[in-house]
Order: C-alpha cells, then sequence, then structure tokens
C-alpha cells in the first residue's frame, strides 16, 4: 500500500466542467480526512472512502474535518486556492496522510497529502497546516 502526493486527475477533469467551487462563503463543502500507512491514495483516487481511515478519537471522526476555504485569488499567473488549518483535539491519532474531498459534490477527490511518514498525536492535537498560500507553496495552484 502507498499514499502519492498528487492532485487527482479526476478532479482536473472536474474543474473543467464546473464541478467545484471553492468560493469561501457561498461554495462547496470540502473535508479532510486522515489515513494510515495501510492505505492506497495518489492520482488515481476518486473519492472518499473509510477504508484505511484512521479511528474515530477525540474531534475526529469518520470523514474527518470540515476545511474552511478560502476565496481562490492570483499569484503573479498563477491561480491558487487555499485553507485554513485544521486542528483535531483530544486525538489519538497515527496517519500517513490525508484526503481532501468535496463532500458538496458525491465526496470526489480533489487532491492526497502524503505526510511523508506516520505523524501522530497521543490524547493531544493532530493539526494540518497548509502552506503558504502563494504561486509557488499553495495547496492547489494552477500554473
Amino acid at each position: 500500500m502507498a499514499i502519492s502526493q498528487a492532485v487527482c486527475t479526476s478532479f482536473k477533469q472536474e474543474l473543467l466542467v464546473g464541478t467545484h467551487n471553492f468560493t469561501a462563503s457561498s461554495g462547496d463543502t470540502f473535508k479532510i480526512a486522515l489515513y494510515t500507512s495501510d492505505a492506497s491514495l495518489g492520482a488515481s483516487t476518486t473519492a472518499f472512502s473509510t477504508s484505511n481511515e484512521v479511528s474515530d478519537s477525540g474531534t475526529y471522526s469518520s470523514g474527518g474535518g470540515s476545511l474552511t476555504s478560502v476565496t481562490p485569488t492570483t499569484s503573479g499567473t498563477t491561480a491558487i486556492c487555499d485553507f485554513a488549518d485544521i486542528s483535531f483535539t483530544s486525538a489519538t491519532i497515527t496517519a500517513r496522510g490525508a484526503l481532501i474531498y468535496n463532500s458538496s459534490q458525491s465526496n470526489k477527490a480533489v487532491a492526497v497529502l502524503d505526510f511523508g511518514g506516520d505523524k501522530t498525536s497521543t490524547s493531544g492535537t493532530f493539526t494540518i497546516q497548509f502552506p503558504t498560500a502563494d504561486a509557488s507553496n499553495a495547496i492547489l495552484r494552477l500554473a
């Protein structure tokens, strides 16, 4: 099994037909789910699945947490989208990666995050910190 960081191929096609709306106040609901090292996630992932998702703990429950979207903008000639950092408290979690998905659109996959190794919290806070929202680092970029 493997988790490979990628913007999902199906998401790229869905953008071109207008499936996803990232507008902060009126757009779709995006979520992030955490997965163990037994998960198989990558560019070919098309939708959220509970297979090898981490167990419920603290404020983390199946399906993960809702992300706060920042309305897309541009940085130079690159369109960017960002989310606010998210934390799960009082949680005992070991996660190898995550899936960002659109729960407003049949749980369609957006992007797979590879943490590069197991990340753990023990009766504490598990935080996902998104990178700087610029043309070189934003979590979603179209150049």
